[in-house]
């Protein structure tokens, strides 16, 4: 039978290796960390796991590799996979294979994007179950696809946000519905430069067929000019398209466009999510709910009633004048400039974590009248203080001490903001972690 190699012990890794292993497979897990919290998991599913490398001998009898979307497929073990033709792919891949098998009726709608995908996955999954249509929201934004396909009932819509790192390993992988909706420096690290990078994100396009729908933003015509695949083509933003999808007019109401005609939803007005950038998620979200089997009304339903994600803009405590707000999500520069744009200030915002190889300079000019005082912190320590070391800063590594200090440093008035334009695995495990840490700490701030 083989041997199939899962690289990474992270929620995607790790729901690959529960999956594998009930499904009767020969699973070994590796990851180059020492052993983790989740060994323990891994010995009541009898499933072998080596910690602190990845051994080529393990390739020994070995008929599959499965990374995780955080494992780089450049290191050694999968270079070396691939010499000796042993096929590399990722959770999503494997996944995508195990829903096709089931041939249940289930739809794949797949979002993608630099800012948003997280909002508007969830955002689909909302309009979906407003319609009384079994959906759930998966994929990078929490539950790894191949865990939330176990259990599902037949016919469910899996609204599925793709990271650029998952769709690297994609090779059959295959959306009814899929759509980019924007790109802006992230992940260079990774991927290179700003090419490379777009070209990841369209490969969520590359094996549509005719039947299906592929959404792209009019603001970016560069992602409809590279899209590979035969999918529909629908295009969301603030300009009526000039066939299928979505748009907000000048007096803020949002029109779905689909094979039946115009069909106005709701104004802008009456969404719970603020911000233009909430409103291009909303009318994305409208289109690949439509494709997927949602009726007007319900979307408009939707429209109305969607809360919003954590970790995204939240109000989470105030003392004195001073309001805090959790941004945690915020872990690229795009994203950060659209939470201080949404702020009137002034501001002390926290910045760092781990630093995702772009400048945080463009940061100047949407603090510009509005600055307090920023605090770095994290590993970005020293880029932070080459981009911006000029401004008023303070400089605190440990997340809780930045912290502490942040609040120390805000007069009534001010807004205390976590945005950290950076990643978070210098001192978490992701942006939740952070976010909910982030939050106790105020909590006690309030309380004291």
């Amino acid at each position: 039978m083989g041997r199939i190699i899962v690289v990474g012990a992270g929620r995607s890794g790790l729901g690959a290796v529960e999956y594998l292993a009930k499904a009767g497979k020969d699973v070994v897990l590796t990851d180059s960390r020492p052993e983790p919290e989740a060994a323990a998991r891994l010995a009541e599913l009898s499933v072998l796991a080596v910690w602190g490398g990845h051994p080529l001998t393990l390739l020994d009898d070995c008929v599959e590799v499965v990374l995780s979307p955080g494992v780089n497929p450049a290191i050694p073990f999968a270079r070396a996979a691939m010499e000796r033709d042993i096929p590399v792919i990722g959770e999503l891949e494997l996944a995508h294979r195990a829903l096709r098998e089931r041939a249940d009726g289930s739809v794949l709608l797949a979002v993608t994007g630099t800012n948003g995908k997280s909002t508007t996955t969830d955002l689909i999954a909302h309009l979906l179950k407003a319609c009384d249509m079994p959906a759930v929201a998966c994929g990078n934004l929490g539950t790894p696809l191949i865990t939330a396909m176990v259990g599902a009932e037949a016919g469910t819509r899996f609204a599925l946000e793709c990271s650029s790192y998952q769709l690297e390993t994609i090779r059959e992988f295959h959306a009814e519905g899929a759509a980019a909706l924007n790109l802006t420096p992230d992940h260079l690290a990774r991927h290179g430069n700003m090419e490379a990078y777009r070209a990841a994100k369209a490969r969520i396009f590359q094996l549509q067929t005719s039947e299906d729908l592929r959404l792209t933003p009019l603001a970016d015509p560069a992602f409809e000019a590279i899209a590979p695949g035969q999918g529909r083509s629908a295009r969301f933003g603030w300009d009526c398209p000039p066939g299928p999808g979505a748009w907000c007019d000048d007096h803020g109401t949002l029109w779905l466009i689909d094979e039946y005609g115009e069909h106005p939803l709701v104004h802008r007005s009456k969404l719970l999510i603020p911000g233009d950038h909430n409103v291009e998620n909303a009318l994305a979200a409208a289109v690949l709910a439509r494709h997927g089997g949602a009726d007007l009304e319900g979307i408009r339903i939707g429209l109305r009633t969607y809360p919003g994600l954590a970790h995204r803009m939240v109000l989470c405590g105030e003392r004195d004048g001073i309001k805090v707000y959790n941004d945690s999500k915020g872990t690229n520069l795009d994203a950060t400039l659209t939470a201080v744009r949404a702020l009137p200030g002034p501001l002390v915002l926290l910045l760092g974590g781990q630093d995702k190889g772009t400048g945080y300079g463009p940061l100047r000019a949407a603090l510009e009248g509005k600055l307090r005082r920023l605090v770095f912190l994290g590993e970005a320590i020293p880029q932070l203080e080459r981009d911006l070391g000029d401004l008023p800063h303070v400089t605190v590594q440990p997340f809780d001490d930045a912290v502490a200090r942040a609040l120390a440093l805000a007069e009534p008035g001010d807004q205390v903001l976590l945005s950290p334009a950076c990643a978070s695995f210098d001192q978490f495990e992701n942006f939740e972690q952070r976010g909910e840490h982030f939050e106790a700490l105020v909590r006690a701030w309030v309380k004291a």
